[in-house]
């Protein structure tokens, strides 16, 4: 029987351009049961990963934001020990513009050979990617360079009633094709998903930002999200240089996620002049109450969710 997806996020490194002790650069892994998905990989990520506890030979997609060193150069490293340590299934990674080139050049470093297959998708902006037990939507931000923001959102599970299941007689072990299909022909009879339906369990919804200005689409994008991450590099203070930069301060980005409605926010890709995150908490809080700093090697269960809506 399909049940609701355990979904962890484990922060493995929060700081921008620069890493600094305790802050090492962008990346960020997100578990949906036994798929484990990286959003970029700064340098150092698979050192990152080694002291979190998660084990990066589980990883199936990676989603880079943008070719900028701090969002990638951890590439190389990763790929390369996947394969030293006896990698075989196919690795899919996910990037903008230029994504083919730059992962060519990364894999071929040195004189190192990768043994697995790896698949590059240039990512066209708005465009969604059905990975199985969840959807990966994106949208183009407002970057120095081609940018992507990712979401990633669990899909909708629909509730049957057994006790609706048992009366009209439909076998069990066909309940998975008929939530799959919506519909089942059986001994000249069509059954409707809605015949068994008890409700409709709501996807959870993850939203990576990755480097970016304020951009008017983001609150859309963002809409009823369970966890936004988003790019929070400088303080309100800082906004005319942060934003000519291609960043967004912790007050702007707290705008977006109130604006999006989404549950909480998650501060991040602090700039390395910062040794007190305080300020930047400060200036989200004001604006978003349910804004929280992100901490190296934190992690973060989304809780399921119960509630079911009528099918109408």
């Amino acid at each position: 029987m399909n049940m609701a997806s355990n979904i962890r996020i484990t922060f493995l490194g929060t700081g921008g351009s620069m890493p600094k002790p305790g802050r090492s650069l962008p990346a960020v892994a997100i578990q949906v049961d036994d798929i484990l998905n990286l959003f970029d990989c700064g340098e150092g990520t698979q050192k990152q990963f080694m002291k979190s506890g998660v084990s990066f030979m589980s990883l199936s997609n990676i989603f880079i934001s943008h070719f900028h060193a701090d969002h990638f150069l951890g590439l190389p490293g990763l790929l390369n020990s996947l394969s030293f340590m006896g990698r075989t299934e196919d690795l899919n990674i996910f990037g903008p513009v230029g994504a083919v080139n730059f992962i060519r050049n990364a894999i071929t470093l040195g004189y190192g050979r990768i043994s697995y297959n790896i698949n590059v998708v240039e990512v066209i902006p708005g465009t969604s990617y059905n990975l199985g037990k969840f959807t990966i939507r994106t949208l183009a931000n407002n970057h120095t360079v081609p940018s992507i923001s990712y979401s990633l959102e669990e899909k909708d599970l629909t509730k049957i009633d057994r006790k609706k299941v048992d009366e009209i007689g439909f076998p069990v072990y066909r309940l998975e094709e008929l939530r799959k299909n919506g519909k089942v022909e059986l001994n000249g009879k069509e059954y409707l998903l809605n015949d068994v339906a008890m409700g409709i369990k709501k996807g959870r919804k993850i939203v990576y930002t990755g480097d970016t200005r304020p951009v008017p689409e983001m609150p859309e994008f963002a809409k009823n999200a369970d966890v936004l991450i988003h790019d929070t590099t400088m303080d309100s203070s800082m906004e005319p240089m942060v934003n000519e930069y291609g960043h967004s301060s912790a007050r702007q980005a707290a705008e977006s996620a109130l604006k999006g409605g989404v549950k909480k926010l998650f501060l991040f890709h602090y700039s390395s002049r910062y040794n007190d995150l305080d300020i930047l908490l400060k200036d989200a809080k004001k604006v978003f109450p349910e804004s929280y700093l992100s901490h190296e090697l934190e992690q973060y269960d989304i809780e399921k969710n119960d509630r079911l809506i009528s099918i109408s």
